[in-house]
């Protein structure tokens, strides 16, 4: 499914939480879509599968997954009204590196140019 670095100063579970949401948000995993189980996650990467869990719990939590008792974890639904807190956070960091790169001389086109082609790639997918 996907590889962690072992080298990589984040914690592991980050990294399974990231990729998770990765595969998410590209849509390669479709909502309701069963993922794997913590134990063949676990026997997969060959890590502890308290690590599995703590990333799934995460997610759990954003929103990004959900489990049925005995059937598993699952790709949940896009519930827009239950995203609106993550939605705000992620505004603000945008705002936080827009402010950056104004402050490094970045002109305002080349920022528009630039949100507006990711926007076209990420609607293509």
């Amino acid at each position: 499914m996907f590889q962690l670095d072992v080298r990589d100063r984040k914690p592991l579970y980050e990294q399974i939480k990231e990729k998770m949401k990765a595969l998410i948000i590209s849509r390669a995993l479709k909502t309701d879509e069963r993922i794997p189980s913590v134990r063949e996650l676990a026997q997969s990467l060959t890590i502890n599968p308290n690590t599995i869990q703590k990333a799934y719990k995460d997610l759990e939590t954003e929103g990004f997954i959900y489990s049925v008792r005995a059937k598993g974890s699952f790709v949940a639904p896009l519930d827009k009204k239950a995203n609106l807190a993550r939605r705000n956070e992620l505004v603000q960091e945008l705002e936080k590196i827009v402010a950056e790169l104004l402050y490094l001389d970045e002109p305002q086109e080349q920022l528009l140019t630039l949100i507006q082609s990711i926007y076209r790639q990420k609607k293509e997918v």
